[in-house]
């Protein structure tokens, strides 16, 4: 049903339309499953379920996903502080609104697809900004999209303040990164990479070796969960904490 109800509404409104009143339009459906059994630790609304979306739970008010919800569980445990200076790549949607919101936060989105709520527009492989510039970055899917991924480690571990953090996430396989540089074609890229855009798909210690070789100290966070969890978190998740570290004294 709810599949159904956004191809309707994304069919008639323009996406600027769609971005501006989408807290509207999303409440309306909160109602729908308004409820006590789970809750968006985001927007705070119980829930009487999730919404199944593409084998994940999404939340009706605000849009979340079960990994943006981890992640901002992890940001106000560990990371949110008065004038912390954050970038996001190509955020959720309910992050941003929240984000935006902290007027004690320095926070800004960037992407270059047109699908996310953004202040910028940067090439990732070639960043419009200082060197040291941001205390923190979120980079949540973006790398597997990325064909030289190195440069923009590389950009990432430029623009982060000495101290700083960034912190990744992608798909993930057993084994080794699988990528082929010859696969162009969107169909061929869903069959191999698991999705028209990918251009890899990393494994969880390929992709901590590409980054420890840039300079970044990589902690790899592990998450598991009983199933049906009441904030809708994934049952296995693997999260990448990169911390540039500089010993100004050596």
């Amino acid at each position: 049903m709810y599949n159904e109800i956004k191809k309707i509404i994304k069919a008639i409104l323009p996406k600027s339309i769609l971005f501006k009143y989408e807290p509207q339009i999303r409440y309306l459906i909160y109602l729908i499953f308004k409820g006590n059994n789970f809750q968006c630790n985001i927007c705070n609304k119980g829930l009487r379920r999730f919404i199944s979306y593409h084998k994940d739970k999404l939340c009706p008010n605000c849009g979340s996903l079960s990994r943006t919800r981890r992640l901002w569980a992890i940001l106000q445990t560990e990371f949110i502080k008065e004038k912390i200076k954050i970038l996001d790549f190509s955020p959720s949607r309910s992050l941003y609104r929240v984000l935006k919101k902290n007027s004690l936060l320095s926070y800004s989105s960037t992407d270059l697809s047109g699908d996310f709520l953004s202040d910028y527009h940067y090439d990732i492989t070639h960043i419009d900004s200082q060197n040291e510039t941001y205390d923190l970055i979120i980079c949540y899917h973006i790398l597997e999209h990325i064909e030289n991924d190195s440069l923009a480690m590389k950009e990432l571990w430029r623009i982060t303040k000495n101290g700083g953090c960034c912190i990744i996430q992608t798909p993930f396989k057993e084994g080794n990164i699988y990528e082929d540089n010859s696969i162009k074609s969107p169909t061929e890229r869903l069959k191999h990479f698991g999705q028209k855009a990918h251009v890899r798909i990393y494994s969880i210690n390929g992709l901590k070796q590409r980054l420890t070789d840039i300079g970044f100290q990589v902690d790899i966070r592990e998450y598991n969960e009983e199933i049906g969890n009441n904030f809708g978190y994934n049952t296995n998740e693997t999260i990448l904490i990169c911390t540039k570290q500089i010993d100004l004294y050596n």
